[in-house]
């Protein structure tokens, strides 16, 4: 009951933003590392969008029509994902180059990328420090 509440989903989902900002993090500095390594291609780290259509999915659960399965292995018609399984994907730009050494990392983007996710990692710890507290005034 209590881990199904609507604060404990937020707080994993703050959890695992912050997990997320921290991988992107590291594959920042990874590209940032690499930015005159000659054919290095920089990665990015692609969360958000997968979050978003798996909590979508759980809104369309309940539009979709009832079905009647006769069998297990029946194929549903909708089926929602859990928002649990979403992992980080971290993906490599192959298409672009921006120097002759077919090098694409860009040093003020990935500066400026990472300035965004210092600043989200915060707000999302500061958010998470504040349901902690909220739980702690309900508890005592």
């Amino acid at each position: 009951m209590y881990l199904d509440s609507k604060l404990m989903k937020t707080n994993y989902l703050l959890q695992k933003a912050m997990d997320v900002s921290l991988t992107r993090h590291k594959v920042i500095s990874d590209n940032i590392a690499n930015a005159d390594t000659p054919g290095f291609k920089r990665s990015r780290v692609s969360f958000e969008s997968h979050l978003l259509r798996a909590l979508a999915s759980e809104d369309e659960m309940c539009k979709c029509p009832k079905a009647y399965m006769t069998h297990q292995n029946h194929i549903q018609f909708c089926k929602p994902m859990d928002y649990r399984t979403v992992q980080p994907k971290i993906d490599v730009d192959y298409d672009t180059s921006l120097r002759n050494d077919k090098n694409n990392v860009d040093i003020e983007k990935e500066v400026s990328d990472a300035v965004v996710n210092t600043l989200r990692y915060r707000a999302l710890s500061r958010r998470l420090n504040q349901n902690f507290k909220m739980l702690e005034m309900v508890m005592q």
